[in-house]
């Protein structure tokens, strides 16, 4: 087998994921699993009470995951010239540009931080900030491999609009109400409300009907004005979720529309046998 054909083959498993493909299923399911794992590993490894055994079990879940996205990421960089629209053609400055693509710039995130470690004195260096950084990146690279996950991108892709106008709308309310209440309790509340922005935490706890009670108006106007945020907070929430819920049906919708004109499924994706 030529390199150019294997690089198209490495591509066809790695980044196309054809139905049908054997391979391609297995490459997705091996690497889900791994992201998993890690990311089991990497959240249980944060549990002190657990003894040495078991940290060391952790610490040998994260190497040999590690060592397999790092694997993975060499390979997409290397197959990533036989991308059909051309963009990394080049190959040199095509994997330099697929290597600074959003996708693999996640994946790099999602290993670097393992070599940092190595590299780097310990007391250079805070492992905390390490942990979330790679424990964010393989959430997200989840997308990658889980239909779940990419079809919450689509929706939020498709009401990306609406979700904009409603935080909007949300960010002009928390600035006026914040602006009433300072100037309602501040005489009163020196210490509880002593500007603009410090009332602003007191107008988030109330719109979303928290109300935690550790900064409470005690002016008629400003007992006034909570009940009325109150209930316009009651409102708020449900909008986000109203347009969140429509964005779903929507997506299942013309996913269904999709698997019908394709012949398939519109539960399992799997082709249907011909009429």
């Amino acid at each position: 087998m030529s390199e150019t054909t294997l690089k198209r083959r490495a591509y066809q498993i790695v980044e196309e994921g054809r139905d049908g493909d054997r391979a391609s299923r297995l490459f997705d399911g091996f690497i889900l699993t791994a992201i998993i794992v890690s990311i089991v590993g990497l959240v249980l490894g944060t549990v002190e009470r657990y003894g040495t055994p078991a940290q060391e079990l952790f610490n040998s879940i994260e190497i040999v995951t590690v060592g397999i996205f790092t694997v993975e990421w060499l390979l997409r960089v290397w197959c990533s010239v036989e991308d059909p629209s051309g963009k990394y053609r080049h190959p040199v400055w095509g994997r330099l540009r697929y290597s600074v693509s959003p996708m693999a710039l996640v994946d790099l995130v999602a290993i670097l931080p393992f070599y940092l470690i190595l590299v780097i004195p310990t007391q250079d260096i805070d492992f905390r900030v390490l942990r979330v950084v790679r424990l964010v990146a393989r959430i997200i690279r989840l997308s990658r491999h889980s239909e779940t996950i990419s079809v919450l991108g689509r929706v939020l892709h498709n009401i990306r609009q609406e979700l904009f106008a409603v935080v909007g709308i949300i960010a002009l309310l928390l600035l006026v109400v914040s602006s009433l209440m300072y100037f309602a309790e501040h005489d009163a509340q020196p210490d509880k409300f002593p500007s603009i922005p410090a009332a602003t935490y007191w107008a988030i706890i109330t719109l979303t009907t928290v109300g935690y009670g550790d900064t409470v108006p005690i002016t008629m106007f400003g007992r006034l004005l909570t009940a009325i945020v109150a209930v316009l907070g009651i409102g708020l929430i449900a909008l986000p979720a109203g347009i969140l819920g429509s964005g779903f049906m929507e997506e299942t919708r013309r996913y269904r529309q999709d698997m019908r004109s394709e012949n398939r499924c519109p539960h399992c994706g799997e082709l249907l046998p011909a009429d």
